[in-house]
């Protein structure tokens, strides 16, 4: 009979540019004030990576700082799995850049594209990894420069988001946060409410695409802000309860820092307190696919989490893509 195994995240990481970008900012650059950005949205600042700074270079900062946190070396890791939607080329992956800079010679590396529920999907894919024996240390970097796909002159889009870069480490053995019941999903058939209209194979880059500013992210705000909130509460409804668990059983919520409003909405609809909800929008805006990673950092880092504590991370995106999975602390879960 195979033995099972199970996945647990040892240690994680993050990364933040220098530059910040507050609602002041952004006043004298778009028809806006900090008072309207704050009651829509609540976000204060976002950090901004500098024009030579990429998402592969962001992602390789936050690897090393879960790496050391875990006590491995670049030689231990046998895969790398980067989630992105702003990678720094359409090929070679974002993961294989990063592998390059880490000097991780013994690890395959590719790129999973589920925007904003990225870091979900690579934890479920980790977790596939981990527990069929295939491989036994895994990093997980979630790295976005949404900076360079944001226009500037879109007073409804520009203020949402930020750059930045989270990993994670998860390994067959503990102590961690074990990694239980994932739920994912997705809806092709909205994916015009959320895309990038411009830069693939059905819109190659020409001089019409540029002159319409085709190659900046495109936004339908409310239907997102609907769909968002649907489809993050079933997902994390049906997490809880196929993992056996009761709403009340949830320690903290993590969920992706899309908007004030909508984390507020799902935490209130899946019964879970305030105060056990991570939030750091307020500083760091929408960062995609990271955004989950840095509040599952803040937690870790607060020494909040105990023994036998229940996690529950869910995430919205486009595609439409949608994800949530329990995390158990299993150990001494500190740094």
């Amino acid at each position: 009979m195979m033995t099972m195994h199970k996945a647990y995240i040892t240690a994680v990481g993050t990364y933040l540019p220098e530059k910040i970008l507050s609602n002041l900012d952004l006043e004298k650059l778009v028809d806006t004030s900090d008072e309207w950005i704050i009651s829509r949205t609540g976000m204060r600042e976002r950090h901004i990576a500098r024009d030579d700074e990429f998402t592969s270079d962001m992602g390789a900062n936050a690897a090393r700082v879960a790496l050391d946190r875990a006590g491995m070396k670049v030689d231990d890791i046998d895969v790398i799995i980067v989630a992105t939607l702003s990678p720094d080329y359409a090929f070679p992956s974002t993961a294989c850049l990063i592998q390059s800079t880490l000097g991780a010679k013994n690890a395959a590396a590719f790129d999973i594209q589920a925007a904003c529920t990225g870091m979900v999907y690579a934890m479920a894919v980790a977790k596939s990894f981990i527990e069929s024996g295939m491989y036994k240390n895994i990093l997980i970097v979630a790295s976005e420069k949404l900076s360079s796909i944001t226009d500037y002159q879109d007073r409804n889009t520009c203020i949402l988001f930020g750059d930045g870069a989270a990993a994670c480490i998860v390994q067959g053995e503990g102590p961690g946060l074990e990694i239980g019941k994932v739920s994912l999903g997705a809806d092709g058939d909205q994916s015009t409410l959320l895309l990038l209209p411009a830069g693939g194979c059905r819109n190659p880059a020409t001089k019409e695409t540029v002159e319409k500013r085709m190659h900046y992210l495109k936004m339908d705000g409310k239907e997102i802000f609907r769909h968002a909130v649907r489809r993050m509460e079933s997902a994390a409804i049906e997490c809880i309860h196929q993992s056996g668990l009761k709403e009340t059983d949830i320690a903290y919520l993590v969920p992706h820092q899309a908007n004030l409003r909508i984390i507020d909405a799902i935490a209130k609809r899946c019964k879970i307190d305030d105060d056990r909800v991570i939030k750091v929008v307020e500083l760091y805006g929408n960062t995609s696919a990271s955004s989950i990673g840095l509040a599952l950092e803040k937690l870790v880092v607060e020494n909040r989490i105990k023994d036998k504590d229940h996690l529950l991370l869910v995430a919205f995106g486009a595609g439409l893509t949608w994800g949530s999975l329990i995390l158990t602390a299993r150990g001494d879960f500190t740094l």
